[in-house]
């Protein structure tokens, strides 16, 4: 028996690649918002698919559309206003949950809230399950796989090959602006620290050249200590703009001394501004042809000079056709009862590292 899916958001630039992955697979999700005539319009477009008007706010709204089997996808951000009430309906369902956010502080509140009580209802909870961060935790797992029990520290770096400047949504600018100002979480030592954003840059090879990325927030540190207890530190990196590292490293903490400041947050908000310049939606799929994703995983021993035990590299599409494929599989899994493990689970804890890696080749994003 197939579980209904339902798409909340899809009428948004996320929630659009979502969709159309989805019925590239053969599947006829419901899409669900609250613009009634935008919602029919869509439904309409897309070959005459069911569709919900709800709140997201409302959890009581959405329990009577989603039940135990069901999936619920959300793309609605930013996810630590919008995204609660749907993880809460969905857990107390025992409805699946997969949705688009980059937001680690929220992926960490949503396992506090909800870990337990999908474990009971049987709801399998992805939170983050798109470019972020599913292609980092699977290098990752890979390469410390490969490297044995000797591995204790793993650096994952983000990279994008092409004109990435010019393919950035307006939804990651505004990502992007909001985390110059907010720590980023980092495993050090046996436990979650926060350290300012991009006050580190580490240089990573990529394609036969060294690549600088900074420091920034990732899933990873939260699932891989789970999953890999005898790791003592991960740390995740962004390599977009691998030439600005350090001028990035050198305005967050800029933005991090006027942030603290009397009336710091209208000052660091002025700094941050020019992050938002740029037209709104997302690139277009000849733009996002352009421009493919590189991460890279290094699985190392807590010595800082010896050389990386191993090293695993994952080329894919790009990183928003990547992430609507990423949750049209996962999601096509969990309706068609193909099993995983339920709770606020990361990609290989949900699926094992074996199934992912096929599933992420059958969409292009394989070894290299």
């Amino acid at each position: 028996m197939t579980g209904r899916i339902v798409v909340l958001g899809a009428t948004g630039y996320t929630g659009d690649l979502v969709l159309k992955a989805l019925l590239r697979r053969g599947t006829r999700p419901t899409v669900a918002g609250r613009n009634p005539g935008a919602l029919e319009a869509l439904a309409d477009r897309s070959g005459g698919l069911d569709h919900l008007v709800v709140d997201a706010a409302a959890p009581d709204d959405l329990k009577r559309h989603v039940g135990r089997g069901d999936v619920l996808i959300t793309t609605v951000g930013p996810f630590e206003r919008f995204g609660f009430p749907v993880a809460q309906a969905a857990a107390d369902a025992g409805a699946h949950y997969i949705d688009s956010s980059g937001e680690v502080g929220f992926v960490r509140t949503l396992h506090a809230r909800h870990h337990r009580r999908a474990r009971e209802t049987g709801a399998v909870m992805l939170p983050a399950f798109g470019y972020d961060y599913v292609p980092g935790l699977l290098a990752a797992a890979l390469a410390v796989r490969t490297a044995g029990e000797a591995a204790r520290t793993v650096d994952v770096g983000y990279f994008a090959t092409g004109p990435i400047w010019r393919g950035i949504s307006q939804g990651t600018r505004t990502t992007m602006r909001d985390g110059m100002t907010l720590p980023s979480a980092r495993w050090y030592r046996r436990r979650l620290v926060d350290e300012r954003t991009a006050s580190r840059v580490r240089r990573f090879p990529v394609r036969g050249r060294r690549k600088s990325a900074f420091l920034v927030s990732g899933t990873e540190v939260l699932f891989l200590p789970e999953e890999f207890p005898s790791l003592d530190a991960v740390t995740v990196y962004n390599g977009w703009f691998p030439g600005l590292s350090r001028p990035l490293s050198l305005y967050s903490a800029l933005t991090d001394a006027a942030s603290r400041l009397p009336a710091g947050r209208k000052l660091a908000d002025a700094l941050t501004r020019p992050l938002l310049v740029g037209p709104p939606g997302g690139p277009d799929a000849a733009l996002r042809a352009r421009i493919p994703s590189h991460v890279v995983a290094l699985a190392s021993t807590d010595d800082p000079g010896s050389a990386p035990l191993a090293e695993v590299h994952l080329e894919g599409p790009n990183p928003y056709s990547l992430t609507g494929e990423l949750i049209a599989w996962a999601a096509h899994r969990l309706a068609t009862g193909s099993g995983a493990t339920p709770g606020v689970v990361g990609p290989t804890a949900a699926f094992g590292l074996d199934v992912l890696r096929r599933g992420c080749a059958e969409l292009g994003l394989v070894t290299v």
